[in-house]
């Protein structure tokens, strides 16, 4: 089992759009290296910290699952999308997905300030500097001490 971080802005899709739908694809991502962690690392089953961003209260607020193995994202073959992407195919398709199921949401948020003050959390991919991918890495000591702080 591996773990992951997947930041979503919460007035696009929050944990509480997550827990309505219960399996969201993960829709939209054009960062090769976050569709490559999708597509090459992210297996059914691993554990996904759901992290809110670019809000007033930056933070880890709940808990999913990888729900699918990856397969295309159909926002990029789409053209009224803000996500279509001409150079991409159904042959040939450049940016993956999968599906993403609500498990729980956090008794409190984590904010960014308190990871920032863990040592234990030191090397954590979220907390490097410039680091803004929207898909991370979690080890599992990390997902434990973070979760230990609920």
């Amino acid at each position: 089992m591996h773990y992951w971080l997947m930041k979503s802005e919460p007035d696009a899709f929050s944990i509480d759009d997550l827990a309505r739908a219960k399996t969201e694809p993960w829709t939209g991502v054009r960062n090769y290296q976050a569709r490559n962690f999708m597509r090459d690392g992210m297996h059914v089953g691993d554990g996904v910290l759901f992290y809110h961003s670019s809000c007033p209260e930056p933070g880890v607020v709940g808990i999913a699952e990888v729900a699918s193995d990856a397969y295309p994202d159909p926002t990029q073959f789409d053209r009224k999308s803000d996500y279509y992407d001409e150079k991409s195919t159904p042959e040939n398709p450049r940016w993956m997905l999968v599906d993403v199921a609500f498990k729980r949401k956090l008794g409190r948020t984590i904010g960014l300030d308190e990871l920032k003050q863990q040592a234990r959390l030191e090397g954590f991919a979220l907390l490097q500097r410039g680091n803004r991918l929207s898909v991370l890495p979690v080890t599992k000591a990390q997902w434990s001490h973070i979760l230990a702080l609920e």
